[in-house]
């Protein structure tokens, strides 16, 4: 019995650690900030999308500053940027869901690793985007926000990993900051949002929580 007794502690601790994350995690999902309006004028848009899982950020060209489209590629078709951050060797080594290995899961979410800016251009705005209207300073913040999250060489240029995007329209860059279970892809967004003084979660992990705060924006 003694042995079982301490069986069952064991496993309990180790569940723990997960249900008290989920916990915590899903209330300050649900916990708003910067949710009082401003009475500036919100004449600029921006907008949210997701995959289902992983959260990103889009702009139009016309609306980034030159440090952000400075050294990056794209052509004249490009009209929307679409900026998505996360862990390296997942985004590399896993291109689709199907792609998915514990092994690459349990070292994005647990092992301290490097990251990528992960930049996808699009010629339109697709209608599963969720719009977000906000102010020129706001917008000027998110663009900051954005600037400084990719990593650049010793000649202030943006390091681009040839050949490593999924399509024709996107490319991989190296990325400033660390991805774990308590950074993931859509605490970038959101910390962005939080940031740039627009609402947001008190901390988030997830995808839902943004989308449902915006999506009553959707044209």
């Amino acid at each position: 019995m003694r042995i079982l007794k301490k069986i069952l502690k064991f496993i309990g601790v180790i569940l723990i650690i997960p249900i008290t994350y989920l916990i915590i995690s899903l209330i300050s999902t649900y916990i708003p900030v910067n949710n009082k309006e401003s009475s500036e004028k919100k004449s600029q848009t921006v907008y949210l999308s997701s995959n289902g899982v992983h959260l990103e950020i889009i702009i139009a060209k016309n609306d980034l500053n030159s440090n952000v489209l400075h050294s990056q590629k794209y052509n004249t078709q490009a009209e929307f940027f679409s900026f998505g951050w996360g862990d390296k060797n997942f985004y590399v080594e896993t291109p689709t869901w199907a792609d998915l290995t514990f092994f690459n899961g349990f070292q994005a979410l647990f092992l301290n690793s490097p990251t990528l800016l992960h930049v996808t251009r699009y010629s339109s705005v697709q209608e599963d985007w969720i719009m977000l209207k906000i102010n020129h300073e706001q917008l000027k913040k998110i663009n900051q926000y954005i600037s400084s999250t990719f990593q650049l060489d010793s000649k202030n240029k943006k390091i681009v990993l040839p050949g490593l995007g999924y399509r024709s329209n996107d490319d991989f860059y190296e990325a400033k900051g660390n991805y774990t279970c308590f950074n993931t892809c859509n605490s970038w967004v959101n910390n962005g949002l939080k940031q740039s003084g627009i609402k947001a979660c008190l901390w988030t992990p997830y995808d839902f929580g943004l989308l449902g705060m915006h999506k009553n924006q959707t044209p």
